[in-house]
C-alpha cells in the first residue's frame, strides 16, 4: 500500500538565529528553515508520510536554501514556485541568556522579528495551483495551512478558499498571529471561523481561540463549530482535548524540561496527522502529537527531530499510569545513544 500522502501549502521562511543574550550584541548567526507548513512536512516524512510542499520562494539564496533543505528531507518540492520579483521571507530569532542587561530575555525565552511583508510567499494565489499541483492534491489524502497563509495576504487567503472548495480533505492549524491582522483585527473571528468550520481537521491553542472566538472553553468550541468532524484543542493546562464527531478523549502532556518552544505546535500537527492517517485510535493520535511536540520542546531548532515511528507508536499505546509517568528526556537520550 502506497503510504499516505499530504500537501502542505503555505510560506518557508530562512531563519537566523542569534546567539544568546540581547540581539544588538550577537555576532554571529546560525542559519536554519522555518516556517509552520513547511515544519509539519517535515515531521510527517520523518514518521514515513510521504509529504509535498508548495510555496513560492524569492530567486535568492534563502529561497534556494529552504528548498534544498526541504528537498534534502525528503519532502517533495515540485509545487514550489521561484518569484523573480520578490524576496524570500526571512525572520530573526532572539534567544535568552538570563543576564540584567535590559534587552536581554529570560533563559530558554525566544522572540522572533518577521521579515516577510512583500514576500515571495505573499503572492500566493489560487493560479498557483497549476496542473502538476492540482494532480499532487487530487492523489493527496489531504491537505494542510494554517492561519499564517490565511493571513498573509489577501491571494493567499484566496488559495486557501480555494483549497477548502476542493473534495479534498482539509487540515488547518489556526495558528493566530496578531501582527499579521494588523489594521484588520476585526475580520479576524470571521474569516478564520470560516476557515474552521469550512475544514476537516482542526487544530487551536485554548489561548489563541480565547483571542480570536472569545472562549477557551473545549465544550463551547464545539459547540460553535460543530462543522470539523475532527476537533484539537490545546489546553493552557497542558492537556489536549480532541473531538472526533460527538467523542471527546483528553490527554496530557509530557512532563518535559523545556528548552525551547518554538515549533512544538507544527510537530504536534505533523505527529497527530500521522497518526490519524495511519488509523489510530483518538488518544493515540494525540499521544503521537505530545511526543513529537516532546522532541521540538526539548532541542533548538524549528524543526523536531522525532523518535522512530515504531517507538512512537509503543509509546502511545502504553497504559494511562505509564504514560504519566514517562520521563521522554530518558527515552530520546537511549535513543541518541543507540544511533551513535
Amino acid at each position: 500500500m502506497a503510504a499516505p500522502r499530504v500537501v502542505c501549502v503555505g510560506e518557508g521562511l530562512a531563519v537566523l538565529v542569534a546567539d544568546p543574550g540581547p540581539l544588538e550584541q550577537s555576532e554571529t548567526f546560525h542559519r536554519t528553515a522555518g516556517g509552520a507548513e513547511a515544519n509539519v512536512a517535515r515531521v510527517l516524512v520523518q514518521l514515513g508520510i510521504e509529504a509535498a510542499w508548495v510555496s513560492r520562494v524569492g530567486d535568492d539564496g534563502f529561497g534556494r536554501y529552504l528548498v534544498a533543505e526541504l528537498d534534502a528531507a525528503g519532502v517533495d518540492t515540485s509545487g514550489v514556485i521561484v518569484d523573480s520579483g520578490r524576496p524570500t521571507g526571512l525572520y530573526i530569532k532572539e534567544r535568552g541568556s538570563g543576564s540584567d542587561h535590559r534587552h536581554d530575555l529570560p533563559l530558554g525565552d525566544s522572540a522572533m522579528t518577521y521579515y516577510r511583508s512583500l514576500s515571495a510567499a505573499t503572492a500566493l494565489s489560487p493560479n498557483d495551483i497549476h496542473d502538476e499541483v492540482q494532480a499532487s492534491i487530487d492523489c493527496a489524502d489531504l491537505v494542510h495551512f494554517t492561519g499564517i497563509t490565511v493571513a498573509i495576504s489577501p491571494t493567499a487567503e484566496q488559495l486557501t478558499r480555494s483549497l477548502m472548495a476542493r473534495p479534498s480533505t482539509v487540515s488547518f492549524d489556526l495558528n493566530y498571529r496578531p501582527a499579521l491582522w494588523a489594521g484588520r483585527s476585526d475580520d479576524a473571528a470571521r474569516v478564520l471561523g470560516e476557515h474552521v468550520r469550512g475544514s476537516d481537521i482542526v487544530s487551536m491553542g485554548a489561548d489563541e481561540a480565547a483571542s480570536v472566538f472569545g472562549t477557551s472553553s473545549p465544550i463551547e468550541l464545539r459547540e460553535m463549530f460543530p462543522e470539523p468532524r475532527h476537533l484539537v484543542i490545546k489546553n493552557d493546562a497542558h492537556t489536549v482535548t480532541a473531538f472526533e464527531g460527538v467523542a471527546r478523549v483528553d490527554v496530557p502532556a509530557l512532563t518535559l524540561d523545556v528548552v525551547e518552544k518554538i515549533g512544538a505546535g507544527d510537530a504536534f500537527a505533523g505527529g497527530f496527522l500521522a497518526a490519524l492517517l495511519m488509523g489510530y485510535s483518538a488518544a493515540q493520535r494525540v499521544r503521537f502529537g505530545h511526543l513529537c511536540a516532546a522532541g521540538a520542546l526539548t532541542g533548538h531548532g524549528d524543526v523536531a527531530k522525532v523518535l522512530p515511528h515504531d517507538e512512537l507508536a509503543a509509546l502511545a499505546g502504553t497504559d494511562d499510569n505509564a504514560w504519566a509517568t514517562l520521563d521522554y528526556a530518558a527515552v530520546a537520550a537511549v535513543h541518541t545513544e543507540a544511533a551513535l
